[in-house]
């Protein structure tokens, strides 16, 4: 038997690539299905089954895909109700992989099909759970994601997932494995570790979730306090998970394809497509393709597009190095972004030779921040999370955290000075770029972000651990 968790950073996201003998299954696998094929292939073993955990909403799953170039089945467990041919397992069904075998542990509370698969050894022995989103490293699935109004609330949904943490999985053996769905960075939970394996005996002694003293009411309580608002486009990948979507291959064939200038700003023109900038922050402080969206591939890249641009039908257009192309469209398509219509072709070089407007972001130092500080009242917005912001802050400044920005636009003027900072600068440049795109041509970006800030002299507010917020 063997287990391999494919952990994708950008995501934070596992799938898990498990064989024995001369069979293989994978769980909740990326958009991207060759890798799985390539290792099957490499082993000599048959994908025999894609497990599902539930309907993702932060990135689209290659089950479908996957399943049609293998044949394999997919499995979801109880309540799935997807549109494409599926097994639907009822709890306790029991899947045999080469010596070892697959139970299905329906688990809701995340969702109401979320399912734990627990894998035995050849002797029945429980070897490790493969847990999707109802149970991470130091924390358990969001419950607001699947309520239903007046007849499923998030505190229904937390109570019945203290109910399938108690009897399906706290019941297990200390030693048995955790593989999470998810770990550190998911907008899926609050307050996951950045670990990706662990125990269930672990958990039990360190999970805030899985207390032993803990009653249902309380258990409500922390788990649904201090809930971010989910991503807008979580509900679009609900549906492509649940509905089905394109062929990656073909995906890539259309993203892929490169556009001269002209070709470019055409396209641009004619579908009012989103110009989508990833290069590193630097090129992209120096000159870009007017009216252009900075989210630079070097940071979390997917869900950011996810969270700023929101629908995933939106026309894309990109502007990369050459050797960034597929990854960004890769990248995209994993949380549905299949719309991409190209690149520009020898990039913003290629755009500068033809005689094209560029435009910069216009920024300053943290030190020339810091002695514009000493001079006069600023106007400061601040773009981190509120926690970030709560622990450590300019002096007076306004906080807009970046995922709220659309929401607040009318509240930044457009007459008067204003600048923006992150906690390293990746974020506020892309506040920048959104801005710019709308008409703000008074935002100065601080480069390095609040790190760079605390190491001037600059005026702010006294350290507070995060913990005792």
């Amino acid at each position: 038997m063997k287990i391999e968790q494919i952990y994708t950073g950008c995501l934070a996201q596992g799938a898990y690539y498990i064989e024995c003998c001369d069979e293989a299954v994978v769980i909740d696998p990326l958009r991207e299905v060759q890798p799985y094929l390539d290792r099957a292939e490499a082993g000599g073993k048959k994908i025999k089954y894609i497990f599902e955990t539930h309907f993702h909403a932060d990135f689209v799953s290659g089950h479908v895909t996957l399943s049609e170039k293998t044949g394999a089945p997919i499995v979801f467990g109880p309540n799935a109700n997807p549109s494409f041919d599926a097994h639907i397992a009822t709890d306790g069904e029991v899947f045999k992989v080469g010596k070892v075998t697959i139970e299905v542990l329906h688990t809701p509370g995340h969702t109401m099909e979320s399912t734990t698969y627990l894998l035995r050894d050849k002797e029945g022995k429980p070897h490790a759970i493969f847990t999707g989103d109802t149970l991470f490293l130091g924390d358990v699935g969001r419950p607001d994601l699947a309520q239903k109004g007046a007849d499923m609330t998030q505190e229904d949904l937390a109570g019945i997932l203290y109910d399938s943490l108690r009897n399906k999985i706290m019941t297990l053996p200390d030693d048995v494995i955790v593989y999470p769905g998810h770990g550190a960075g998911s907008a899926c939970g609050k307050n996951m570790s950045s670990e990706t394996v662990g125990s269930i005996g672990d958990q039990k002694a360190t999970n805030y979730a899985l207390r032993a003293n803990m009653t249902k009411d309380e258990f409500v309580a922390e788990v649904t306090d201090g809930l971010l608002p989910p991503p807008a486009y979580f509900p679009m990948n609900v549906k492509l998970n649940k509905e089905g979507y394109a062929p990656i291959d073909d995906v890539l064939a259309t993203g892929t394809r490169g556009l001269s200038p002209e070709a470019f700003d055409a396209a641009a023109n004619e579908t009012g497509a989103v110009i989508l900038d990833v290069r590193d922050k630097a090129a992209f402080h120096e000159a870009h393709v007017p009216r252009s969206t900075f989210i630079g591939l070097d940071g979390s890249f997917a869900p950011w597009v996810g969270t700023m641009i929101v629908d995933v039908a939106q026309p894309i257009l990109l502007v990369c190095e050459t050797n960034q192309v597929e990854e960004a469209v890769t990248r995209l398509s994993r949380v549905g972004f299949d719309q991409v219509l190209g690149h520009l072709e020898g990039g913003i070089e290629a755009w500068k030779a033809a005689g094209k407007e560029v435009d910069a972001i216009t920024s300053v130092s943290a030190g020339e921040f810091a002695a514009k500080q000493k001079q006069g009242d600023l106007h400061v917005i601040d773009v981190r999370k509120p926690g970030e912001y709560a622990s450590e802050h300019v002096i007076d400044a306004e906080t807009i955290p970046l995922a709220d920005l659309n929401a607040h636009l009318a509240a930044i003027p457009k007459d008067a000075p204003f600048y923006l900072h992150c906690q390293t600068g990746y974020r506020s440049l892309i506040a920048s770029s959104i801005l710019k795109a709308r008409g703000y041509h008074n935002g100065i970006d601080i480069q390095g972000g609040f790190e760079a800030i605390r190491e001037t002299d600059a005026t702010v507010s006294d350290w507070v651990c995060p913990s005792t917020l």
